[in-house]
């Protein structure tokens, strides 16, 4: 099943994704073009848009986990600790993807099935520019929270 609507909605009006102005292509891949307002004193993207970036993805894919249009309905992920590694300087337009590993996904699964309250898993992102060039890679370790488990109305 598609969820990139259901992931713009969710991600895009995010106020740090908005400063950043970060975009929803697909379900498990976000982009922006780097705003002048976020470089650094050598013209790149900083290290806070960065975050922001892939924290974006991740959940991107945390969403695009569920299996019915209804899964993520009263589901919360809340970053827990953050990695990055800056590879390379990142300008221009960046593409940021991430994709759940099985331990993840199935750590994510029972959350979504409404099956348990909570789990704890980690998602992993690279980040390119628009040449292909690697410039960041990331992980996020997510706390994720249903708050419900009552089916939608």
């Amino acid at each position: 099943m598609d969820v990139t609507e259901q992931a713009r909605a969710l991600l895009e009006p995010v106020p740090a994704h908005r400063t950043a102005g970060i975009e929803v292509l697909r379900a498990a891949e976000v982009a922006l073009a780097t705003p002048h307002a976020l470089t650094n004193v050598i013209g790149s993207l900083h290290s806070s848009g960065l975050a922001a970036l892939i924290d974006a993805a991740g959940l991107a894919a945390i969403i695009a986990a569920g299996e019915t249009e209804d899964a993520f309905q009263g589901v919360v992920p809340l970053g827990a600790h953050a990695s990055l590694e800056f590879l390379a300087p990142a300008r221009g337009r960046l593409l940021a993807t991430c994709r759940l590993d099985d331990e993840a996904s199935g750590a994510l699964r029972p959350v979504l099935a409404r099956e348990t309250d909570g789990a704890r898993l980690t998602t992993h992102t690279e980040v390119v520019d628009s040449a292909g060039v690697l410039v960041c890679r990331g992980s996020f370790e997510w706390s994720v929270r249903r708050t419900t488990h009552a089916p939608p109305e």
